[in-house]
């Protein structure tokens, strides 16, 4: 059977807040690191196994609540392992190992 996963982070240009559930993790990322770099920060099977990221702004998501709910006001956007990191940017990635 094959599990799909997901883990959200909140990430910045040059240092990184990536959250899974509960539990905080920092660390540090260049200018220019794509989507599936910032998953491999996390953990390798994480930008092995990309599929997507769910991507919204930190401000997008404080306004609407929840992920679910600035999705739903179209704030997030779905994008690929070349999508260029931004700052302040919150991802929930979808990955397949």
């Amino acid at each position: 059977m094959r599990a799909i996963g997901s883990a959200f982070g909140v990430c910045a240009i040059g240092a990184e807040s990536v959250w899974r559930a509960s539990s905080p993790w920092w660390c540090a990322g260049p200018k220019g690191t794509t989507a599936s770099q910032a998953a491999g920060v996390i953990h390798t099977d994480f930008q092995r196994g990309f599929i997507k990221a769910e991507v919204v702004a930190f401000d997008d998501l404080v306004e609407a609540g929840s992920m679910s709910a600035a999705m739903a006001a179209g704030k997030a956007r779905i994008e690929g392992k070349e999508y260029i990191m931004k700052d302040g940017d919150v991802v929930e990635f979808r990955f397949n190992v």
